[in-house]
């Protein structure tokens, strides 16, 4: 790997660490012990084809592990994805181990599926 390669690659992770998550607006979920479950409406035509067709579900639940139900407790809109892995480790110590790596992937798939959307920092003087 090359020096310039590498300095890539943590220049976006130290970015990455930065962003703020912010739970996004219409989403709904329930928070039961401890656990969480995300309420993903199934729409669009495919969905209501396969509904009438094969009586899918019109709401999918989506249950969360420990983990990731204590991250999304975490997700306010003011705490940065470091800020939110500093928790973890105070929660979990070792057993969240590689816990950036294993966070940030996490926090990739929720915006990906369009759960989480990143707000701006307010700007420090």
């Amino acid at each position: 790997m090359t020096k310039r390669l590498r300095k890539k690659q943590n220049a976006e992770l130290t970015n990455y660490l930065d962003k703020i998550p912010a739970i996004r607006g219409g989403l709904d979920w329930v928070e039961n012990n401890g656990f969480v479950t995300v309420k993903q409406q199934n729409t669009g035509a495919y969905n209501r084809i396969a509904q009438k067709l094969f009586g899918t579900p019109a709401v999918s639940n989506i249950d969360l592990d420990e983990f990731g139900s204590f991250v999304w407790c975490q997700i306010d809109g003011t705490r940065t994805i470091y800020e939110i892995g500093q928790r973890i480790r105070e929660e979990f110590g070792d057993r969240a181990e590689p816990l950036y790596e294993r966070l940030c992937t996490y926090f990739y798939t929720l915006e990906n599926v369009k759960y989480v959307e990143y707000v701006e920092a307010e700007k420090k003087e």
